[in-house]
């Protein structure tokens, strides 16, 4: 019988997919098949140099010529270097060929809906196949080192370089090495090309570092596996969490927008040298620099305090001054670690050091440290010499430091030697005032006797210290409570440091009352935040600064739910600031004892014995205490008030 031609036609559809089917599956399969190949030789030969690509590659992904250009301008400038690359398009690029590459840069736009430009589609789409397909393996990539510069709109909000974000996350999954955290540029916040070329300089720095060899990578070298621990990777907030993936070291970010602006992704926080990384890396210092920092060796600092300048000028001390003693204006103010596990939304530190789980860089000498911060600290102090103000005597005074407050910027207790720079400091009888983030508690534990130690208590829950503090440990929580049952074993003064940020945790007494059984502080200090100016990775406004008379009013009813164990002690008008103190310990008929005996403290250390808070405590003048007509400021300073413009009522 003959067939219909509709017949003839349905069969011959059915036969031509049935062909492209068979041949799909057919390439499918010997793709597959030199997936796995390649994955293999490269977890066998992972101590070996690929040798497949002569030089290493720079890939552009490019819609309108933006990203292109920006390559190419790239390509001139490490041509210039010596650090000779293949330019290449990457709808010309097979992706397949990532296994053999040493080294990678990628120059990626993200075109509309979040999605690459159609000629980057199949080169973005074997990735995102390639990772999640498990039976490909997460060592396909192992020999290979790459770095990501994004291109986007941020008009496009979520969506905001999501090419960029794609390809550095699954390049990671793949076993890639990041040598450079994903950078990601903004073609409508005026600031691209600059942003691509400090980009491009920290990158060159980075490759002539160490990364580099003969114009290629070395495999397993140049860190081991520090491509992975170096990562700077910022992506939308929870977006790591959320998907179970804890973040080991993120972003520098500069929540007071005194630094160059990276947006999400920044810069990675180490450099190399010598095969060692550096947690100051040239452009980390030179912003560190320009915000008055004196950087020592490769992961400390010092900077002059504004309270030590006042009181040289008899202006007034600190609220340290007020609660505890010391002489503002011989007060050096240090960190041994720049480095910090928290991107806290106040910072007023303006945060440009870098952010991190563990301690992974080189280690600086404690001594040269200590001999490094009373050197550059003395300088700024002579450099007072001749302003307005500043007395002899006292000028003369500051230039032998008696107290340190390690408290500067980052982590201090992150630093590994922490216990032998504290002894280093004792031993000059320099008294130690040591701030900690209460996300180390095991470290809490292993600290030395400090004159006074701190834990930021900067909310009661679990959702507003993840909102306020952005830590990045998973488990923050959970350490942030051991922190304070650590601090509760320790004999030294302790304190608890609540930073009222009006809108965000001024609610919660109940709850921060509850958190007063578990640390049991010698001390809380309730301090209201301070403004540092509107910026992009910040919220805050000046709407969220509280008055005295409220950091007042919290303290009073934070201190009746105590039930008698706490008073209102001091306040620091000036510094919007209040101290409750323990009242069995401190308050002895019906006088605070919250001033420090230093020359006390100190022949306690040397004598080697134990001791407690109590044995080292020094009668509060009455200046200083709570409700006294001073308001916490010495009489014997003159007082320079300045008119604070706030739109909220008192």
């Amino acid at each position: 019988m003959k067939m219909s031609p509709p017949s003839v036609s349905a069969r011959l559809t059915v036969l031509a997919v049935l062909s492209a089917t068979t041949f799909y599956c057919f390439y499918k399969s010997l793709r597959l098949r030199s997936l796995l190949r390649l994955s293999s030789q490269n977890s066998n030969t992972s101590n070996l140099s690929p040798t497949a690509s002569k030089n290493p590659k720079l890939l552009y992904i490019s819609q309108t010529n933006t990203s292109k250009t920006l390559a190419q301008r790239l390509h001139r400038v490490l041509a210039s270097s010596n650090l000779i690359f293949d330019i290449v398009d990457v709808k010309d690029y097979d992706p397949e060929d990532l296994a053999k590459e040493a080294l990678v840069l990628i120059v990626a736009s993200t075109w509309e809906d979040g999605k690459p430009p159609p000629g980057a589609e199949f080169f973005a789409n074997w990735i995102e196949e390639s990772a999640s397909d498990f039976r490909v393996g997460s060592l396909l990539l192992s020999c290979c080192r790459f770095a990501v510069f994004g291109v986007g709109s941020r008009e496009y909000g979520e969506r905001f370089n999501a090419v960029a974000r794609g390809i550095s996350r699954k390049l990671r999954g793949l076993g890639g090495k990041e040598v450079l955290a994903l950078w990601e540029g903004d073609v409508d916040g005026g600031k691209l090309d600059r942003e691509f070329d400090v980009w491009g300089e920290t990158l060159i720095g980075v490759l002539k570092s160490g990364v580099m060899e003969n114009g290629a990578t070395v495999c397993g070298g140049g860190g081991g596996d520090g491509g992975r621990d170096l990562e700077a990777v910022d992506v939308s907030d929870d977006e790591e969490e959320e998907n179970g993936v804890e973040l080991e070291i993120v972003d520098l970010e500069d929540i007071a927008g005194k630094g160059p602006r990276n947006s999400k992704g920044m810069l990675e926080a180490n450099g190399l040298k010598n095969g060692q990384r550096e947690m100051v890396t040239p452009v980390i210092r030179a912003n560190l620099e320009k915000q008055g920092y004196k950087i020592i060796g490769s992961h400390s600092g010092v900077k002059l305090c504004r309270w030590t300048k006042s009181q040289l000028r008899g202006h007034g001390g600190c609220y340290k001054h007020s609660f505890y003693g010391i002489e503002s204006h011989r007060c050096m103010e240090a960190t041994p670690s720049l480095a910090c596990a928290n991107k806290c939304v106040f910072c007023w530190r303006h945060h440009t050091n870098p952010v991190g789980k563990s301690w992974q860089w080189k280690m600086d000498d404690p001594l040269e440290i200590v001999n490094a911060a009373i050197e550059l600290h003395t300088k700024m102090i002579k450099q007072m010499k001749g302003v307005p103000g500043v007395k002899e005597e006292q000028l003369l005074e500051a230039l032998s430091p008696r107290h340190c407050a390690l408290s500067l910027v980052g982590e201090p207790i992150m630093y590994p030697e922490i216990n032998i720079l504290v002894d280093e400091l004792h031993r000059r009888r320099i008294s130690t005032f040591l701030v900690t983030n209460a996300q180390f508690p095991e470290k809490i534990r292993a600290l030395k006797h400090v004159t006074q130690l701190y834990v930021s208590v900067d909310a009661a829950t679990k959702e507003s210290l993840k909102a306020i503090d952005r830590p990045l440990f998973g488990d923050y929580w959970e350490r942030f409570l051991e922190s304070l049952r650590a601090l509760k074993e320790k004999e030294q003064r302790t304190v608890y440091r609540l930073t009222l940020v009006k809108g965000w945790n001024t609610e919660d007494v109940d709850a921060y009352s509850s958190l007063f059984s578990i640390g049991k502080p010698d001390f809380v200090e309730i301090k209201g935040v301070t403004y540092c100016g509107s910026s992009a990775t910040s919220k805050l406004t000046m709407e969220n600064v509280p008055w005295h008379s409220e950091v007042k009013s919290f303290s009073e009813v934070l201190a009746s739910k105590s039930e008698g164990q706490y008073e209102v002690a001091c306040e620091h008008v000036h510094s919007c600031c209040v101290l409750l103190a323990k009242v069995d310990k401190f308050k002895v008929d019906g006088r605070w004892f919250t001033w420090i005996d230093y020359e006390k403290f100190h022949d306690l250390v040397v004598s080697g014995g134990s001791f407690s808070s109590i044995d080292y405590m020094a009668a509060t003048p009455s200046w200083a205490v709570y409700g006294a007509n001073e308001g916490g400021f010495d009489p014997e300073q003159t007082r320079h008030k300045k008119e604070r413009h706030h739109k909220s009522s008192r």
